[in-house]
């Protein structure tokens, strides 16, 4: 993926300019601190970046240069990228499942916290990572609760499999936190303040004064109009009932947002092939490309769209079935997506919010997906 050194001042001034077939994600490095100063200077404690949800040099520099100074990894290569762009920040392997290969190769990085959610993968660390200095963080799950997809269906121990694993975690010499994730895309602040009080209950079982309790990701970015994340309230909570639930042995906090702090700086253009017979929408890119998640998680639709002139169309909406390029059939958008009635071939539909799970997971199927990166001051006119 190519980045363009000219900085335009929005996206519908390169469009009108250049005239791309091929789909443009358009970054905001204003966007990208201003975001990374709301975590910074609201969340009670340590903000990390989940590298996975765009490992782009670019986002890790600005990151960095905003004042993040902790990253989520999980794996041994996004280990290398960050020990490379930001040699001194502090790397949380929070991927809970790891060969020994993988374990081998963190260690010789200096990677000094870990996760684990089972018996047999802290038997791994015990043998493999010295314990001197190197924090241990049991995972675990409860039901989910107002998150857009269940994290726990791949991860996390139950409560009762939590108390035993921090129990061995600390006897074992390592330093003893809790962490869990409340599910992707979480609106609800109300599931953070339960999974608080598990943790709490958790550490007094096991007889463990945890160090540290990493709340997870799961903060959502806004990807609904009429549904505005409530980040600020959530912070709130979270600084609230970790004081009401640890009381005198209250542990320092850690979050690990992804999509929360890079969605907003990212806008995704792309074009119009077709509109069949005036009804079906043909992108030049869908669900192999840069809006693979949409079928997961759910319609953005923050959408406008702009014609080969610039301007944005103001006709009366009409819902529309949407389609990428390719000539596989799951290649579709979720539902049926209200565009304007006078949208023409050729226009470009701008989706925003969408610097998550997009450039990572954007693939070169049936050819197409030949993605561009193009700086500008503004995201929307």
């Amino acid at each position: 993926m190519g980045l363009s050194k000219t900085i335009w001042t929005n996206p519908s001034e390169f469009l009108k300019h250049s005239q791309p077939d091929n789909p443009v994600m358009f970054f905001s490095p204003g966007v990208l601190h201003a975001t990374a100063r709301r975590f910074l200077d609201g969340f009670p404690g340590l903000v990390t970046y989940a590298v996975k949800s765009n490992p782009d040099e670019i986002v890790i520099a600005n990151l960095a240069a905003a004042g993040i100074r902790g990253f989520d990894v999980a794996s041994p290569e996004e280990i290398a990228l960050l020990r490379r762009l930001a040699p001194e920040a502090a790397l949380h392997y929070n991927n809970p499942v790891r060969a020994r290969s993988e374990i081998r190769a963190a260690v010789e990085m200096s990677v000094k916290s870990w996760s684990v959610d089972s018996r047999s993968e802290l038997a791994k660390l015990i043998e493999l990572v010295p314990a001197e200095d190197c924090e241990i963080s049991v995972r675990f799950k409860l039901p989910v609760q107002g998150a857009a997809y269940n994290f726990g269906a791949k991860f996390g121990a139950t409560a009762e499999e939590a108390v035993e694993l921090l129990r061995m975690a600390a006897n074992a010499g390592f330093i003893p936190s809790l962490t869990f994730h409340p599910g992707t895309q979480c609106t609800d602040p109300a599931a953070w303040e339960t999974y608080i009080h598990s943790a709490a209950q958790i550490a007094r079982e096991a007889g463990v004064t945890i160090a540290r309790l990493n709340v997870g990701g799961g903060f959502p970015s806004h990807r609904l109009d009429d549904v505005m994340p409530q980040i600020e309230a959530t912070f709130a909570l979270i600084d609230r009932a970790t004081g009401e639930a640890f009381v005198d042995s209250r542990p320092a906090l850690v979050c690990e947002p992804g999509r929360g702090l890079v969605a907003e700086a990212f806008s995704l253009a792309a074009r119009v092939k077709a509109i069949r017979d005036g009804a079906h929408v043909f992108l030049n890119d869908g669900v192999y490309g840069a809006l693979a998640e949409l079928p997961m998680i759910g319609i953005i639709d923050r959408i406008e769209v702009l014609s080969t002139e610039g301007q944005r169309r103001h006709g009366d909406t009409v819902p529309r079935i949407v389609f990428g390029p390719t000539c596989d059939s799951v290649d579709r958008l979720p539902g049926e997506i209200a565009l304007p009635g006078d949208m023409a071939e050729e226009d470009y539909l701008l989706f925003h919010g969408m610097g998550a799970y997009s450039m990572a997971t954007n693939t070169r199927f049936n050819g197409f997906g030949a993605l561009s990166l193009v700086t500008v001051l503004a995201l929307q006119h």
